[in-house]
């Protein structure tokens, strides 16, 4: 099985347009997200979890920029296909304010 990155995404915009989030809310949302987990367990390489303020080093120094990457986690699956089936209807953007989930294989390092 190959490995892929799924990333989820949103934004303050779309997180403003939901509104504040109410702790049944959070509750149902969290419990689904678990539900999915354990769903998924055999498929699931690494975890992942939430992701904070980014910094970004480049040649001109390190700075603090703004992204849209919300949270992270490594799953296994036959394709890419595959692995964007597993994210249909997740809690992500279904009960939560997030906008998607992007999934994108992890490729081997080059060897030349």
């Amino acid at each position: 099985m190959a490995k892929f990155l799924a990333v989820f995404t949103g934004s303050p915009e779309a997180a403003a347009a939901a509104g504040p989030m109410d702790d049944a809310t959070v509750a149902k949302g969290m419990e689904a997200w678990g539900g999915w987990m354990e769903r998924h367990a055999a498929q699931v390489a690494e975890t992942g979890g939430p992701l904070g303020k980014t910094k970004k080093v480049s040649k001109s120094g390190t700075s603090d920029i703004s992204n849209n990457l919300a949270a992270f986690v490594i799953v296994e699956a036959d394709s890419h296909e595959a692995a964007a089936r597993m994210f249909e209807g997740h809690p992500h953007f279904t009960i939560f304010p997030g906008e998607g989930v992007e999934i994108m294989p992890v490729l081997p390092i080059p060897t030349r």
